[in-house]
């Protein structure tokens, strides 16, 4: 036979796209438009039907950025259309390639009951079929003109990114508004049609099966008049059936569908409009699962679910009836899809303590998984966070999106650095937003690593990132290709019914140890500073009010602020979603968000300020109270007195120029460039810094990643290097016994105090940056003459091991990582310990000395940078960074100190000391959270975790009377099979395994 295999392929391309699809509305009459445009932010839906608009016609531009029109379409069904099903087109000036990125509308009827959500996938909403001509037709829509951030050319700066800034200018045209007629055994042909050709250009050439197909396609196309579509597609569609009908192989790879729409809390659109968007697509989904018998939709994300309860109750109820049918599931259990490399140890826990409650409060449903298919690498501290919350799955995508190493399984046990394991699977499809094409299921099947083990995975299943979800396309494919010869087997199923099957058949999966670092969007751990500041310095404040509150609630009556410490909680967890706290969202995200911060430290610092008042009681003794969890001056943790009189610090000249700080711990040597070059450890007779090298060194790199400017650093960044070693002033600080640095380079300046506290090993450094740099990557270096092969970064609940090496690719790929308060280095029997205020960037580097063949090991602080999209003002203004070298630091005094810079001590006057609500004996047990407990019954709630990855006995001593001690789950639980404390009245003994998290709940006697 002839080979007319290309022949075929592209006449059915031609027919497709120029007749068939044409024909699934074959008749159509126009509908009159009006519109109003809403004056500024949008207007309640009541507001907005009752508005008056004004005509307008198909072509017209519409749409400010930003803002939101009401279309009013109305029209009447023609009498030759009785029996017909009749479908209203809506285009707003769609750009098919743009779901979720562009306008969208929701369509509402006269009474205000919303119908479904318009997007560039989603343009119609039918009206029925009705006997008899004549049915007049009134819908409204609510119509938002977000603006295009992310075009075509994508990456380019733009001032569209906040409505402060975009300009009036209409952002769309608008398109076809008509009624139409809905030729379902067309629209039907079609999707046979993509199937099979999708299906048939994945098959090997030489396969009968893309052989059978291609001939089922000729005859099919064949039967088609192209000058009678209509009339002739029942004929065509019958010569499909065989092929069609033809079962898949018993080895075929088994894929769950799960109907999905990753919407990002914010990102390229503001916090109000992502409201929006989840009522769109609910809207879309409820819709979509009372005309699909099998569809399954599940959504993420606690956050979003509780703002349609809020902003839009007749949705909420919609989907609430959902649910109770089992069709629309809660999913991931936490507040938002958050980043995890940033949030602290207890935001992390949050996260799933408020998801968790929210839909067990609203719907009785624990979830088992964490959905995180969008984060941008997963912390090694986690596994234990998801246990403890009563979950077992981790499900997410972003791995795949690693640039330098293929990462070896899809189906896998994940195991933090306490031990704990988490059956994870990432989805072999590799994407978030699957629309059922046949490259997608087949790569999905070529791709998974598993095979010869296992046959299961997921493929999440709509459009995503701003919305949209499953299409009745979609849902039509996956009916095609649940038993179809050459294609993997395709089945809507909910998370938890893939998990247990997966888990079933894979009992023995592999094994990954660590974090699961993305080699892809590491700057975000940089990126707008004052949006980390804000997360940082609230996760602390948010600490410390729960620990004040609760010993004045025990000891005073004080009233204990559940509703607040709730609704704050909320607020920052929001804004820890994984594209707020990476700093990768338009600028009116992170303007708004530098606002809530400041709202949130004055609310939170009111607390905090009532509750030590009602301690301290009116006497004016100076009362330190120390919130940190470590004894500090003499003052214990969580407890306040007068604080312990520490040396002195001695400022000197230096005899080469610069100064010489000393505290009988450290001789510190600052040179007259401002460059410390000697910290010298008096104790262990021990040099700090490298020889020949300089510490508080600012070091700025060109920054002009290849794609996803404020999202990614290129290793080549490194290429190029400026030391920024000219100073403008080095004099002795305000105080007489620290050293003031002033440096300018290019439009910025830097002035930073260097001060030695009095009987601490410890360098403290002060920096302010005015930063007008463009496309710039600042660093702050420590140079240490330190050999080490590895070096430890705290990450939630203790701290992992990352090599200073790199021997293999996959180490190579980690030249940019996260910490949280600290990283640490050191030899056997003495470290260094770099810790901070905010930051989260770093690098480790080790050199070879010619001299000496001494290794140096170099620790970098990331401070600033300025990408340009998608905010092109990035990061401009007055940053203030708080940074400590500790040299002869061990770990449990790098976890001390890390502590000591992010909760600093509070100054009351009073009469009253206060003693510890509750008392560690051991320095190796942090505790990270103390409170009343949620249920409002009195109870405190004490959780803590080992932090030097070693066993311990915890000893804990509660101030108050206790009659009973329970070990719980974050959500405060009891744990029936938890190893049970001993009790001795108000002392509480227990063993810890390095880095174990315990959650006690007190029952007050």
């Amino acid at each position: 036979m002839h080979d007319d295999r290309t022949l075929v392929e592209a006449r059915l391309k031609r027919v497709l796209d120029e007749r068939i699809r044409p024909a699934v509305y074959p008749e159509s009459v126009p509908l009159e438009v009006a519109v109003w445009n809403a004056p500024g932010e949008p207007v309640p839906v009541a507001e907005g039907l009752a508005a008056t608009p004004e005509p307008i016609e198909a072509g017209a531009r519409w749409g400010a950025p930003w803002g939101t029109s009401w279309f009013r379409v109305t029209g009447t069904v023609p009498e030759a259309w009785a029996g017909k099903t009749v479908e209203a087109v809506l285009d707003l000036g769609f750009d098919e390639n743009m779901p979720g990125f562009q306008c969208e509308g929701l369509v509402y009827r006269p009474d205000g009951t919303p119908v479904k959500g318009l997007n560039p996938r989603n343009q119609w909403v039918r009206i029925g079929a009705p006997a008899e001509g004549g049915e007049e037709v009134r819908l409204h829509i609510e119509a938002a003109s977000n603006p295009v951030i992310l075009d075509y050319h994508p990456f380019l700066p733009t001032q569209l990114g906040d409505k402060e800034t975009a300009g009036d200018e209409p952002q769309y045209t608008l398109a076809r508004m008509d009624l139409a007629v809905f030729d379902e055994t067309v629209w039907q042909l079609v999707i046979d049609l993509e199937v099979l050709g999708e299906l048939m250009a994945e098959l090997p050439l030489e396969s009968a099966r893309r052989w059978d197909i291609l001939r089922a396609l000729e005859r099919a196309l064949d039967a088609v008049d192209l000058q009678d579509v209509n009339g002739t597609a029942a004929a065509a569609r019958a010569r499909l059936e065989g092929v069609l009908a033809e079962p898949a192989v018993p080895s075929a790879h088994r894929i769950s569908a799960v109907g999905h729409a990753h919407i990002d809390s914010a990102w390229l659109w503001p916090l109000r409009e992502t409201v929006r968007k989840v009522a769109r697509t609910t809207s879309n989904m409820t819709a979509l699962i009372e005309d699909e018998p099998d569809f399954v939709f599940a959504m993420s994300q606690a956050q979003q679910w509780a703002w349609v309860k809020e902003h839009r109750p007749e949705v909420w109820a919609k989907v609430k009836k959902a649910v109770a049918d089992g069709r629309f599931v809660p999913a991931g259990g936490m507040w938002v899809e958050s980043d995890t490399n940033m949030p602290g140890s207890e935001a992390m826990a949050r996260q799933f303590v408020h998801g968790k409650r929210f839909f067990l409060d609203e719907f009785g449903i624990e979830n088992e998984e964490a959905w995180l298919p969008d984060t941008f690498g997963f912390a090694a501290g986690l596994p234990q966070i998801i246990k403890a919350a009563g979950s077992k799955w981790l499900l997410t995508q972003k791995i795949s999106w690693s640039q330098t190493n293929k990462f070896p399984h899809h189906t896998f046990q994940w195991e933090g650095i306490d031990g704990t394991r988490i059956f994870t699977h990432f989805p072999p499809v590799d994407t978030y937003n699957c629309s059922m094409k046949g490259s997608e299921i087949a790569h999905a099947a070529s791709n998974f690593k598993d095979k010869g083990v296992a046959r299961h995975s997921l493929a999440p299943t709509g459009w995503g990132d701003g919305g949209g979800g499953t299409t009745r396309e979609m849902v039509a494919k996956a009916a095609r290709l649940r038993d179809l010869e050459g294609s993997a087997a395709v089945v809507w199923e909910t998370p938890e019914a893939f998990f247990e099957k997966a888990e079933a058949e894979y009992p023995n999966a592999p094994v990954w140890v660590g974090e699961l670092y993305l080699e892809l969007h590491r700057a975000t751990l940089t990126s707008q500073a004052k949006t980390k500041q804000g997360n940082r310095r609230s996760e602390h404040l948010l600490r410390e009010a729960e620990l004040w509150a609760a010993t004045a609630a025990v000891r005073t009556g004080f009233s204990y602020p559940y509703e607040e410490l709730d609704r704050i909680w909320k607020t920052v967890l929001l804004h820890q979603f994984h594209d707020i706290l990476p700093g990768s969202s338009i600028a009116w995200v992170h303007r708004e968000a530098r606002k809530t911060y400041e709202r949130v430290a004055e609310e939170l610092t009111a607390i905090i300020d009532a509750a030590q008042r009602a301690l301290a009681g009116e006497g004016s003794t100076p009362l330190v109270f120390n919130a940190a969890p470590h004894t500090r001056d003499g003052v214990p943790a969580g407890g306040a007195r007068t604080a312990a009189v520490q040396g002195e610090t001695a400022l000197a000249p230096r005899v080469a120029g610069g100064f010489v700080l000393d505290n009988g711990l450290l001789r510190v040597e600052i040179d007259a460039q401002g460059l410390v070059v000697s910290a010298y450890d008096l104790a262990a007779d021990r040099e700090t810094i490298a020889p020949g090298k300089a510490a508080n060194l600012l070091q700025i790199h060109p920054d002009f990643p290849n794609m996803w400017d404020a999202w990614d650093v290129d290793e080549f960044y490194r290429n190029t290097v400026t030391d920024l070693v000219d100073a403008e002033e080095v004099t002795p600080g305000a105080d007489g016994v620290s050293v003031r640095v002033v440096r300018s380079f290019g439009a910025s300046r830097v002035t930073q105090v260097l001060s030695l506290a009095p009987g601490e090993w410890r360098l403290d450094i002060d920096t302010e940056v005015d930063w007008h740099e463009t496309e710039k990557f600042l660093k702050l270096a420590f140079p240490l003459d330190v050999h080490a092969e590895r070096y430890a970064s705290e990450t939630q609940f203790g701290h992992f091991f990352r090599p200073t090496h790199t021997n293999t690719s996959w180490e190579a790929a980690k030249f940019e990582a996260c910490n949280h308060r600290f990283v640490h280095m050191e030899e056997p029997g003495w470290g260094v310990a770099v810790v901070n205020d905010s930051t989260y960037g770093h690098d480790v580097t080790r050199t070879v000395r010619d001299s000496d063949s001494g290794t140096t090991t170099t620790v970098r602080v990331s401070l600033l940078r300025a990408p340009r999209f998608p905010d092109p003002e990035t990061d401009q203004g007055v940053h203030r960074f708080r940074h400590a070298l500790v040299p002869g630091a061990a770990i449990g005094d790098a976890v001390r100190e890390g502590w000591r810079i992010n909760q600093p001590e509070r100054r009351v006057s009073g009469d009253q000391e206060v003693a510890p609500l509750v008392a560690v004996t051991q320095d190796a047990v942090v505790v990270t959270a103390l409170k009343l407990a949620d249920d409002g019954s009195g109870d405190v709630i004490v959780r803590f975790h080992e932090s030097r990855g070693g066993r311990t006995r915890a000893t804990l001593t509660a101030g108050f009377e206790v009659a009973a001690v329970t070990v719980t789950d974050l959500l405060e639980r009891p744990l029936a099979d938890a190893p049970q404390p001993r009790q001795d009245g108000e002392r509480i003994t227990l063993p810890l395994r390095p880095f174990e998290l315990v959650t006690l709940r007190l029952k007050r006697a």
